[in-house]
């Protein structure tokens, strides 16, 4: 058995900084993964998905800029598209290895499992530490469709292997990664079809944001069935057949599962070291991330956090802290998050219904798009502003933003509110003009009217 200082398993945005910077202290490292470096963020997620929306993003204006004047079109070339996002997932996960490439640094391609406290398997080796950290985030889940196992579908892990556009593809949820890759299919020239047994898209997000979303994305051709659950799926002559609940049978191409995620904890057998999990599968931890074994922690999305690339990297920020003697604490910064759809989202903070459900006694206002001159001028006037404050303090709570560059224009409402600002203090901002973010002092200056 080898005995390391640190063992960290899993190589995503938490656990690769934190293996970086613990073994330029000098700390002897090792850090484990079963699949590719980088974890889902690289490989998975963000790049690749981001790399895909730019190109279907990019062929939807080139071929709408009649309404400014323009006219021209563009062919799709989808097998260069899905070229060019795995190279840079390529690039990416390479740039994680030589990142990891450190003498107090061990990588371990394999598998890990706990087989006694504090005591992980992984290859053909035994490793012990006084401190574990589990990075191992999550992995599609596939719901029990009778048929599913003989009709070979996609998942967002393997979206990113199409060579061949398909003519037609089918989406099981409505989802963030089924709004997004559906509207890029759309707009690269598949018919889309998205199921979803909610009676709205992204249904835990507030009302009128799945609103302007669906209305964008039918603009886009895609045909959502809302309120569909699938009984049966099969497969013949390389057409997929989907059986309802409501007696329809749908009929694709190609079928991508995007029903959620489910935490990587089944191989890991975090039980053989103490360590409880939920009924989910998360990791359960304290405060500071500790979980019921001394000395084993986990971060990320593995422990029942959103699953945002910045969340694990805060994490290890947290985490690092902590291991000096630090006080920090899961969630003691402001939530924020974005997605990247045409209008984008962005969220900071509370909704005035998560604000009221803690009992604050809370108010919004909302400015539309198609009142901010940005919006007029470069014709994207689909989306709004929105604002939450505390009408006791009228400090700011949160906020969600849909429209152009809201993935941007959302760190605005992140620094003030993290900051404790109240209304007051964007109100008096000077804003450029003609810019969006000119619009938020003018969104703030609505409370001052009640």
């Amino acid at each position: 058995m080898k005995e390391v200082d640190v063992i960290i398993i899993g190589s995503g945005q938490g656990g690769v900084p934190l293996a970086v910077e613990l073994a330029e202290k000098g700390k002897e490292i090792v850090i484990i993964e079963r699949s590719s470096w980088g974890g889902s963020c690289v490989n998975y997620g963000c790049t690749p998905s981001k790399s895909f929306l730019a190109s279907a993003h990019a062929a939807h204006e080139v071929n709408h800029v009649d309404m400014l004047g323009i006219g021209t079109s563009r062919k799709v070339h989808f097998p260069k598209v899905m070229d060019r996002v795995r190279k840079i997932i390529d690039e990416w996960s390479d740039g994680v290895k030589e990142r990891l490439s450190h003498p107090n640094l061990e990588l371990i391609p394999a598998t890990a499992s706990f087989q006694d406290a504090r005591v992980v398997e992984a290859g053909d080796q035994h490793y012990t530490a006084e401190k574990i950290v589990i990075n191992t985030g999550k992995s599609p889940f596939i719901p029990p469709i009778t048929g599913i196992e003989n009709a070979p579908y996609l998942t967002y892990e393997s979206f990113w292997e199409m060579e061949d556009q398909p003519d037609r593809l089918l989406i099981l949820g409505g989802g963030y990664t089924g709004v997004e890759l559906g509207q890029g299919m759309a707009r690269l020239g598949t018919e889309t079809h998205i199921l979803e047994r909610n009676d709205r898209i992204i249904h835990r997000e507030e009302e009128r944001v799945s609103d302007v979303i669906t209305e964008a994305l039918e603009e886009d051709g895609v045909t959502f069935h809302f309120e569909t659950s699938v009984n049966r799926i099969s497969r013949s002559s390389g057409a997929y057949q989907l059986e309802t609940k409501k007696g329809e049978t749908i009929h694709g191409d190609a079928l991508l599962v995007a029903t959620g995620r489910k935490p990587n904890t089944e191989a890991l057998q975090p039980e053989a070291s103490g360590v409880d999990v939920d009924d989910k599968g998360h990791i359960q931890v304290d405060d500071q991330f500790q979980t019921s074994c001394p000395g084993i922690y986990a971060i990320g999305d593995v422990i029942g956090q959103p699953a945002f690339t910045h969340v694990s990297w805060e994490d290890y920020r947290r985490l690092l802290s902590i291991f000096n003697g630090g006080d920090r604490k899961q969630g003691d910064r402001t939530l924020a998050y974005a997605f990247f759809t045409s209008p984008q989202v962005g969220k900071a903070g509370l909704s005035l219904e998560q604000a009221q459900g803690k009992g604050i006694k809370a108010e919004s206002e909302t400015l539309p798009l198609n009142q901010v001159a940005r919006a007029i001028e470069v014709g994207k006037t689909r989306g709004f502003y929105r604002m939450v404050v505390d009408q006791d303090t009228d400090q700011i709570l949160g906020g969600t933003l849909v429209g152009p560059e809201a993935a941007e224009l959302v760190h605005v409402l992140i620094a003030h509110i993290q900051h404790g600002a109240t209304w007051h203090d964007l109100d008096q901002s000077m804003h450029i003009h003609p810019a969006y973010a000119e619009a938020l002092p003018t969104l703030a200056r609505k409370f001052k009217r009640k």
